[in-house]
């Protein structure tokens, strides 16, 4: 029988592979009962993270690292339960090409106030290691990059040595809304952005930006509202726009599908229908917006092709260091389903 695995205990505890990782990395920053009950999950299987003794007689540790944001919204109020979240699907993503190539995965999540001591902790652990933008400050990325394969992932390339791979924000977006104008006449249009450093959201905007520049729109100089990509954020710019003068936008475009998951919760309190009386929209395509009621309209982007394209590219400079950097552009979906209109 193989050993269980954070999967394995994720799932069994209906938490997020991340809280997993923060339970035995920073068991103070988990609550204490989603602390036990995945302690509890991991004593019953019997699972203890991986270690890293490999690497003492030579320079290789045989593990790969990933830094990434922490979006959780467990800090919110929100049950882990609820959601799947965008970095679960990177992380699955790489740890299947880290099996491939024969590498373990290391998994930090830069919490309030700790990514460059972070950053120097992986450093210190791992082959390489691929980097979410804007995770960690480019000067320390800089220092870390000349002694370890980096890997930069989503948002524009703006380190132009290191490889690299982000997914077709800006167009996705741009479809996303031309599909809302063109093939639903709406033409009241909101956009909810990320933080104005996210350069994600940014890119998304962008795309809506151009779709209403398309259609003959108005087009905004920012978004309608601003969120930091949580249901809660969603929840809140939701009923910022719904509380002002005027009337109320025929769709809101979300700049992720957590937010968007969050407004439906607001408009049915307020016995709004969606979409006769509003459409709603994401980005990214996580698996919870299947189940959503009604099912939401989204961007799909490859979020485990993001992770397995990382690892690839990790795996060919550890092998030639001196080949020339690579930027990659992975294509995304748009999702039609419920909450714009349509079937799914």
């Amino acid at each position: 029988m193989s050993a269980p695995t954070v999967y394995d205990v994720a799932e069994q505890a209906d938490v997020s592979i991340a809280t997993v990782s923060r339970v035995f990395r920073k068991p103070d920053a988990v609550r204490e009962a989603t602390r036990e009950r995945v302690m509890a999950v991991a004593r019953k299987l019997g699972y203890v993270p991986s270690g890293s003794a490999r690497g003492l007689a030579s320079r290789s540790t045989g593990v790969l690292g990933l830094c990434f944001p922490d979006y959780d919204d467990s800090t919110a109020g929100v049950d882990d339960g609820e959601i799947t979240l965008y970095s679960d699907e990177i992380i699955r993503g790489m740890e299947r090409a880290a099996r491939r190539h024969g590498y373990a995965l290391l998994i930090a999540a830069s919490l309030a106030g700790g990514t460059e001591s972070l950053v120097a902790k992986v450093a210190g652990r791992v082959d390489g290691f691929a980097v979410l933008a804007r995770t960690v400050p480019t000067e320390e990325l800089e220092i870390v990059s000349r002694r370890l394969p980096v890997v930069m992932l989503a948002g524009p390339r703006e380190m132009d040595h290191l490889d690299h791979i982000e997914v077709a924000n800006t167009d996705g977006q741009r479809q996303l809304t031309r599909h809302l104008i063109e093939d639903h006449g709406r033409t009241r249009l909101a956009f909810v952005g990320g933080a104005e450093d996210s350069p994600d959201a940014q890119a998304r905007f962008h795309g809506f930006q151009l779709a209403c520049q398309d259609a003959g729109l108005p087009v905004p100089d920012a978004p309608d509202a601003r969120g930091d990509l949580t249901q809660a954020d969603g929840r809140a710019a939701t009923e910022a726009l719904l509380a002002r003068p005027g009337p109320a936008p025929e769709a809101i475009l979300f700049a992720n599908d957590q937010m968007a998951v969050g407004a439906l919760r607001v408009l049915e309190h307020r016995g709004l229908r969606v979409p006769d009386d509003i459409a709603v929209t994401g980005f990214d395509g996580i698996p919870l917006t299947r189940l959503t009621r009604p099912p939401v309209t989204t961007v799909r982007q490859p979020a485990g092709r993001l992770g397995e394209n990382a690892v690839d590219l990790l795996v060919q400079r550890l092998a030639d260091p001196t080949r020339a950097p690579e930027s990659v552009m992975l294509p995304v979906t748009v999702v039609r389903r419920e909450s714009c209109g349509c079937g799914d």
